[in-house]
């Protein structure tokens, strides 16, 4: 079942990867040209953070399997000095947490703006933010603390 769920939770990252871009893209694209913010628009700003808690709870499933997590949990004072325990056990679940937070703030103090170029650049500002986060939380292959391939098959 811990394969299974390592396995969906590597993909589904593109899927998050792939919604943050487009409502990044959809933002930017309506805030300087003073576009209004369509339903199709609030309709992206909902899914990309639905889609996001998703991804954050298998997150936490795995989190509570993972055999890296137990050995940081069990050594954690000499589990600080090594860097896969450490980033697993610490970091990459902190920063996605906070990441996902942000985006979830965005998301919806972008749904109360009055205005279309509000909402666009409270969504622009905010998921920016917590794109940046993920991008140093995701165990890249070419990450010095966890590398992790692109795809798990």
């Amino acid at each position: 079942m811990y394969l299974f769920f390592l396995t969906l939770h590597s993909w589904f990252r593109w899927v998050v990867l792939l919604s943050l871009g487009l409502g990044l893209y959809r933002s930017y694209r309506g805030w300087p040209g003073q576009h209004a913010f369509t339903p199709l628009d609030n309709t992206i700003r909902h899914t990309t953070a639905t889609i996001a808690h998703v991804q954050l709870m298998l997150g936490y499933v795995l989190y509570f399997q993972s055999p890296t997590v137990s050995q940081f949990l069990a050594h954690r004072h000499d589990a600080t000095y090594e860097q896969q325990p450490l980033f697993f056990g610490l970091l990459h679940v902190v920063l996605m947490t906070v990441a996902i937070v942000v985006l979830t703030i965005g998301s919806s103090l972008a749904k109360r703006r009055p205005t279309s170029p509000a909402k666009f650049r409270t969504m622009a500002l905010w998921f920016t933010a917590a794109l940046l986060l993920l991008f140093l939380a995701i165990p890249w292959p070419f990450s010095p603390l966890a590398s992790r391939p692109y795809f798990r098959f």
